[in-house]
């Protein structure tokens, strides 16, 4: 027995043993499956990321193209620092000084933006670097297999794929060490540019703090170096150039706006000159209708001198060009309008004006210059002081004119003065700010007279809407420009009359700061901008939404005489123009403040639990409205009744329409009432109407006589519908007449009562002139007397039965 235990024993032994053993191969093999799957993909990863790196490499950005752009802007550096770090002179001037601040501002944001995507490209190359690095440095590829013959396999295929990524390892090390110099040159030119910037500043705040200080010796004393005029013209031309590149690339979408504002104008004007006839030859129409006889150039006049304030701190020869362009135009405006006297004056201001805008740009003090200064601004000072004494005041047709011109003689006095006595750039900013006023002042006052022209021929020419003018209502806009354009024109001539001087760069600079300077509240960083940019476009939204529903609807319904109604052109689509635009201004405006886009969902969750709360009905109003404009059930001006109550469709709006009663009130009736209800239609239908009148003849009456006579009447009236054909027929048999009931359709819903009222007064004449009786209801009464014993018996009979 114990030789078989020891026996079975052994066996259970041998096979544990054999059982670990497979258990342990099993576990190595796997081991090694594992590591060579995890090998493959690794390589395979490190593959894909490189020809990833590699493809980025060749689709990344033009170094060659910003190396020569970084190159032209240090050439560009040199340039605009003459006058300012080279060949300074005898001390700055406040011109040049401005005009290099722009163009080193532009050659700094391009800098910026340069540096902002090279930053982008080495941050890319870097992290591609990153990737492979690491999937390099994984210690599963380093692990090799214990046959030899698989070992040798495996160190062949890395071999074929360090082989096969090498090329690309080798650009990427060069692409980024390529554009480590290219972040190192920009950097340095960004430096420089700031640097410069911030002298300049400095030379800014010195002017003006020294604005009354003498900068040059009195205009006859002797000078020492003088520099060529001739240098001085060459790099201000080279600066105004650059300024006017510069700011023409970076607003093209204002520009074209321009464009297509006086191009809009332009038509309009050319419209209202072809609906009214006019004649150039006219001395009546050249008077009264000044704003047509060139349209293109009215055009010109009205749009970019109200068109210049959405351009944000232009140059000043870009101002010139929304300057001396309108001047030239209204030159021509004044033709054969303004008497003689009064068009030398204004050709002597334009000619100085447009010399003094020369003079502004030359940006270095010479003494060349400083006699032409003084030669201008005594002829603005002579000029001037003629115009106020000898004037023609009563040819003119703008006394405010005179107002604008004394303002102009006392600046150009003080610029006399000032030039005399060495101070130039006070000067100099005196002197084109004297005729500045002059022309913008003038410009000024016959923009807003075209503008009232043009609309007061648009009010009397356009009496109902028109599509073409996207069913503007004239007798909304009026005959006159709106008041707050006046307003705003009056601050327009004092910031352009205050730009001249460094003061309002003074004042402007800390507003800037105030609301441009990023705060943080919690984790939502905002700046005062970003708060007033959402409420203004929420609020403009608002106000163009209700602009569009005022111009395009009527004025007032008139309920009682509805031949006056005019249908709306837009109708019930006004409704979804007007959600478009609250919609629209909606998320442009979270968009412009930088709200995060992901707080929507709270909005909007929160707007859920509102509307699940108790905002049910007005939901529901909204959804309804929106059916309504989508339906179309009813629009705007239709003919409607509903609940028994009749009148016109006056407005469509968000929550609830407008129906003016034919007995005068207005009444508001909600969206969701409105298209819940058993609403009638009439304009749907084509606004006909079916009337029918029920007439009695006398019995005994030839029926078709009255019959072929009611069929004539039918007929003859204008206003009742041939087809479908009036009919005559006989209803019934009365109690005194035969009825004979007409039924005829009247061609426009109002006219039913008054077709109905001419009908019944025809028929009646005509039966009375054929001899056609209408009957009236009438009954016979027959009383029966007893005699006179029956009736003492029943009196005797009443007494008895009482006692």
């Amino acid at each position: 027995m114990e030789v078989v235990d020891s026996i079975q024993k052994d066996y259970a032994s041998k096979v544990k043993r054999l059982g670990q053993a497979i258990t342990q191969r099993s576990i190595v093999k796997f081991n090694v499956e594992k590591t060579a799957i995890k090998q493959d993909e690794l390589i395979e990863d490190i593959k894909k990321l490189t020809l990833r790196a590699q493809v980025f490499i060749k689709a990344g950005i033009d170094t060659v193209g910003i190396n020569s752009e970084l190159e032209q802007v240090e050439a560009t550096i040199k340039v605009v620092g003459d006058g300012v770090f080279t060949n300074k002179g005898t001390a700055q001037t406040y011109r040049n000084l401005t005009a290099t601040s722009k163009i080193l501002s532009e050659l700094l944001n391009r800098a910026n933006a340069r540096k902002d995507l090279i930053d982008k490209y080495e941050k890319n190359l870097v992290q591609f670097r990153y990737k492979i690095d690491s999937l390099s440095a994984d210690t599963s590829l380093y692990k090799f297999p214990k046959d030899s013959l698989l070992a040798h396999e495996y160190v062949q295929k890395i071999n074929m794929v360090a082989n096969e990524i090498n090329p690309a390892d080798t650009a990427l090390t060069y692409a980024i060490n390529n554009v480590h110099k290219l972040q190192k040159i920009v950097n340095l030119v960004a430096i420089k540019l700031r640097t410069q910037l911030e002298e300049v500043d400095n030379y800014q705040e010195d002017l003006s703090a020294n604005m009354f200080s003498r900068e040059f010796a009195n205009l006859g004393a002797d000078v020492g170096y003088a520099r060529p005029f001739s240098q001085i013209f060459h790099f201000s031309y080279i600066k105004a150039k650059l300024n006017f590149i510069f700011y023409t690339r970076n607003n093209p979408g204002r520009i074209f706006l321009i464009l297509l504002m006086i191009t809009a104008s332009t038509i309009f004007l050319q419209t209202l000159q072809k609906m009214i006839g006019y004649k150039d030859n006219a001395a009546d129409d050249a008077q009264r209708l000044l704003v047509l006889r060139y349209p293109v150039i009215s055009a010109i006049i009205m749009v970019l001198n109200l068109g210049q304030f959405i351009f944000s701190d232009p140059p000043f020869i870009f101002n010139c060009l929304f300057w001396i362009t309108p001047t030239i135009c209204l030159t021509i405006v004044f033709r054969q309008f303004i008497t003689r006297h009064w068009m030398m004056i204004w050709l002597t201001f334009v000619v100085l004006f447009a010399i003094t805008c020369f003079d502004n740009l030359i940006l270095q003090a010479s003494r060349v210059e400083r006699w032409a200064m003084l030669i201008l601004a005594l002829a603005g000072f002579i000029v001037s002081i003629l115009v106020l004494i000898k004037g023609r005041k009563d040819e003119l047709r703008e006394k405010l004119i005179l107002y604008f011109i004394g303002l102009a003689a006392f600046l150009e006095l003080a610029s006399l003065v000032a030039n005399i006595f060495g101070r130039y750039n006070l000067s100099k900013t005196l002197l084109i700010s004297g005729y500045l006023n002059v022309v913008i002042g003038i410009l000024f006052l016959w923009t807003i007279r075209l503008i009232n022209q043009g609309l007061c021929i648009a009010s009397n020419v356009y009496t109902k809407q028109d599509k073409k003018l996207f069913y503007i209502n004239f007798d909304r806009v009026g005959e006159k420009a709106p008041p707050l354009l006046y307003i705003l024109l009056v601050l327009g001539w004092f910031v352009l009359f205050g730009h001249n001087f460094y003061v309002f760069k003074e004042i402007s600079d800390p507003l800037n700061d105030f609301f441009f300077n990023e705060r943080t509240l919690g984790n939502y960083t905002f700046t005062v901008n970003n708060i007033l940019v959402f409420f203004l476009i929420l609020a403009a939204s608002i106000v163009v939404s209700k602009i569009v529903s005022y111009f395009a609807s009527e004025s007032n319904t008139d309920p009682v005489n509805t031949g006056n109604v005019r249908k709306a052109g837009l109708g019930s689509w006004l409704l979804l123009i007007r959600v478009a635009i609250m919609s629209t201004g909606l998320f442009l405006a979270l968009a412009a403040s930088g709200f995060p886009i992901q707080q929507i969902t709270v909005i909007v969750g929160a707007l859920g639990l509102g509307i699940g709360l108790g905002l049910q009905t007005l939901v529901n109003n909204l959804v309804s409205g929106l059916i309504i404009a989508f339906e179309k059930p009813v629009n705007v001006g239709d003919i409607v009744e509903i609940g028994g109550q009749g009148g016109t469709m006056k407005s469509i709006g968000f929550r609830s329409s407008i129906i003016s009663k034919w007995d005068g009130p207005d009444m508001v009736i909600p969206n969701g009432d409105l298209l819940n209800a058993h609403l009638i239609n009439w304009t749907l239908a084509g606004s006909k109407r079916q009337i029918e009148i029920i007439v009695g003849v006398a019995y005994g009456t030839d029926l078709q006589k009255p019959q072929q006579i009611i069929a004539g009447l039918l007929a003859e009236n204008k206003r009742i519908h041939e087809h479908p054909k009036p009919a005559v027929l006989f209803q019934n048999f009365n109690n005194s007449s035969i009825d004979i009931k007409t039924i005829f359709w009247v061609r426009d819903y109002k006219d039913g009562a008054a077709v109905k009222s001419e009908v019944i007064a025809a028929i009646d004449v005509a039966f009375k002139n054929e001899g056609i009786v209408i009957p009236f209801p009438q009954q016979e009464l027959y009383i029966h007397q007893p005699p006179a014993d029956e009736a003492v018996d029943r009196s005797t009979n009443k007494k008895e039965h009482k006692k």
